[in-house]
């Protein structure tokens, strides 16, 4: 009986475990993933005020639902370093306000990237280079170097029609590098003219280093366009080879970074696995950018119909579609900034030795 009653006690303790378990398991999983809240208790999109009114101004602009998706991304990204700032600030670091100046900078680059920084864009108004078929002949990269070298790739004939593809891809990935370094560029020569005419916090010799790490940063972006460009004329010139890597233009430039950084084979091979999973997620999110365009697409031509209850169905397909897209861009892009932090700290390493 003794026995019995020990084996029933330790049964409910079990469950009771179990149960708080699940409970406290849900509980963290709902605070994870629950919307935050501004000072007067509505529901909002980020824990930063301003992130919040680039978002609601951003979803009355006539962005499309791709480019509205990679805000949400990039302003996710923001919000992440702007939190883990804030901690390191309380602890004590970033005296010299070095962090606090990249990320005042990032910002700045997002709202001149969509289009909010109150700046007159002449660029066209949407650049959405999942239309590959809507490229016009002739200038398709407006830079006259890659105009010209993807003309003359084009009608060598070496080429594949998939293999074309693949190299568009590349081209249009270089296109968007030098568009967000001249981005950069604008965004640092504007806020050096601001600084000259206001007092700064910083003098000295702290005010010397920002400057310093800013163009240390456009040498860098700069030095990044060189390299691309020259894989771009080889690659015009010789071809794929059987033995490429990879497929896409992100993941390519990462591991030719890598190639670059003075790393170990085993410490290779570890990143080339990294970097395989890294592709799949990429290829994954601009398959749902894809669904994303054609959900919208269809909702707008059942709205012109003006089915209530197939309006309705259409409307909750595309914001789930929406929703995993953003959710999907953000893992991607931390993915993407973790993996060039860790080739950079590598490198650094071995070249320190």
């Amino acid at each position: 009986i003794v026995e019995m009653c020990v084996r029933v006690c330790l049964q409910c303790f079990v469950a009771l475990c179990l149960g708080v378990g699940v409970m406290a398991g849900k509980y963290t999983r709902e605070m994870n993933e629950a919307k935050p809240s501004d000072s007067d208790g509505q529901t909002v999109e980020f824990r930063i005020a301003k992130l919040n009114q680039v978002w609601e101004k951003a979803k009355r602009m006539q962005l499309s639902p791709v480019r509205l998706a990679e805000l949400h991304s990039d302003l996710k990204i923001q919000e992440k370093d702007e939190m883990q700032w804030k901690k390191l600030k309380a602890e004590g670091f970033d005296e010299n306000g070095e962090k606090e100046a990249q990320l005042r900078r990032n910002f700045n680059v997002i709202l001149a990237k969509y289009g909010m920084d109150g700046k007159r864009d002449t660029r066209p108004l949407e650049s959405n280079s999942l239309k590959d078929h809507d490229t016009k002949e002739g200038d398709a990269f407006d830079d006259p170097r890659l105009d010209k070298l993807w003309n003359k790739a084009k009608s060598s004939g070496k080429f594949s029609n998939e293999e074309l593809l693949s190299l568009k891809r590349e081209f249009q990935h270089h296109k968007d590098k030098i568009h967000e370094y001249n981005i950069l560029m604008d965004t640092i020569s504007r806020t050096e003219e601001i600084h000259k005419n206001v007092i700064s916090p910083l003098e000295g010799d702290a005010k010397e280093h920002v400057l310093h790490q800013k163009h240390t940063e456009l040498k860098q972006k700069m030095k990044d366009l060189n390299q691309g460009f020259e894989r771009l004329r080889k690659l015009s010139h010789e071809g794929f080879t059987e033995d490429s890597e990879f497929r896409e233009p992100r993941v390519i430039e990462l591991w030719e970074a890598a190639k670059r950084a003075n790393l170990s084979k085993d410490e290779l091979d570890s990143l080339k696995e990294e970097l395989h999973h890294f592709e799949t997620k990429v290829e994954k999110h601009t398959h749902y950018q894809e669904q994303l365009e054609l959900s919208h697409q269809k909702l707008q031509h059942v709205e012109a119909l003006g089915d209530k209850e197939h309006i309705k169905r259409n409307q909750e397909k595309y914001n789930t579609l929406s929703e995993k897209t953003r959710d999907m861009g953000y893992k991607m892009k931390k993915h993407l900034q973790d993996l060039s932090n860790k080739i950079s700290r590598q490198g650094l390493q071995h070249n320190e030795l």
